[in-house]
């Protein structure tokens, strides 16, 4: 067994990785062919003629309906392309190995809810850059990326209050005493909690999770009903000393600002590519403000994003260990820390022993071993 499964004893048997493996290696072969196909997608439309054709259905309409049109033509697309290695991803495998709840009808409401939103993001900022470069031909990089950036922020603030329900439905956590002890909790962690929340999960798996979300007065931990459904309140008041944590060191606004600053570059980004009038030539653009050259920009984000992932999600497996050390001060519960670590990763089936690019490309998290063995190095 690699080093990294165990420290100072056992931690998982070979049985348990391996079954961790056979459930992880196909779907992320899932994932890459997801993200390689994306990509295709978005390159035909912006430089082939598909692109031209799909464009030609809204050819014709003033310059802020061709914008929401085709900016929704695309997302369309690239949603109805993505389709298949969701189902698989998303439902038949999650199936396979028990942990979908959900009848096919509820996977297709999802996907559609899922598809609807992501119309809606992608014509909000790509009307809205459209719009900067028609109403402020000298000023609009300026314009644009301080748009960009308040658009960020205006989701990250309202998606806890107007895009979390629309897939699960929450309520405050019923059981008054174990309430009183997260509340007990939060206080000690100097950490104000307007919410705790518990989430239906259950419709959909019977994996377990928590997490914080939102800034400022939508700023809640929500916890997994599969989660309380264990009976362990060490468990979940290690978990949701977890989330306390994220919000002592400010995770989510932090991340929140990085976003902000990462799209306002972006934008400056794209103000510089478009001065290049072989690339307006090749995508068949007149300039900036043409809603042809959506699918680049597009395009242009997803290969920024692709290439921001490895560091991005290092920042964030290194904001979870920050979170791990905060709970197990917090809780001063070193078998609570261990139980629960321990559980999660057998009752979700995390990969104890991932590749190093799927470790690199996908891991927001430190694995399974290595929280237990940060754990016990601080007995």
């Amino acid at each position: 067994m690699d080093s990294t499964l165990s420290s100072g004893g056992q931690i998982f048997d070979s049985e348990q990785v391996e079954r961790a493996r056979r459930y992880h290696r196909p779907a992320y072969l899932a994932r890459v062919i997801g993200i390689a196909v994306g990509l295709l997608v978005l390159g035909l439309l912006s430089f082939g003629g598909l692109g031209d054709w799909l464009f030609g259905l809204v050819d014709g309409l003033p310059w802020w309906g061709e914008a929401i049109a085709f900016s929704a033509l695309v997302a369309l697309v690239g949603s109805l392309v993505a389709t298949p290695v969701a189902f698989w991803r998303g439902y038949l495998h999650e199936r396979r190995w028990g942990f979908s709840t959900q009848t096919l009808g509820g996977w297709v409401s999802d996907r559609a809810k899922g598809a609807a939103i992501g119309m809606a993001l992608t014509v909000i900022p790509m009307f809205g850059l459209i719009a900067s470069v028609h109403l402020f031909p000298s000023w609009w990089p300026l314009v644009a990326a301080l748009g960009g950036a308040a658009v960020v922020f205006v989701v990250t603030f309202l998606a806890p209050v107007l895009l979390e329900p629309v897939f699960n439905r929450f309520a405050p956590l019923r059981d008054d005493v174990l309430a009183g002890e997260l509340r007990r909790l939060a206080d000690q962690a100097e950490v104000p909690v307007r919410d705790v929340l518990v989430a239906d999960a259950s419709r959909r798996t019977t994996k377990h999770n928590a997490y914080v979300s939102g800034i400022g007065k939508t700023r809640r931990v929500v916890v997994w009903d599969t989660l309380l459904d264990r009976g362990e309140p060490g468990e979940v008041r290690l978990v949701v000393a977890h989330e306390l944590g994220h919000r002592r060191f400010r995770h989510v606004a932090i991340g929140t600002a990085i976003a902000m600053a990462g799209t306002a570059l972006f934008v400056l980004g794209l103000w510089v590519l478009f001065q290049w009038d072989e690339l307006l030539a090749a995508i068949g653009a007149d300039g900036p403000g043409d809603p042809r050259m959506i699918p680049f920009v597009l395009f242009a984000g997803a290969v920024a994003e692709l290439a921001l992932r490895p560091f991005a999600l290092a920042l964030s497996r290194r904001w979870e260990r920050d979170a791990d050390r905060f709970s197990l001060e917090l809780t001063g519960d070193p078998e609570a820390y261990e139980a629960t670590h321990r559980n999660l990763a057998l009752s979700n089936l995390g990969d104890l022993d991932p590749p190093k690019a799927a470790y690199l490309f996908f891991f927001s998290h430190p694995t399974a071993p290595e929280r237990l063995a940060a754990g016990r190095s601080r007995d």
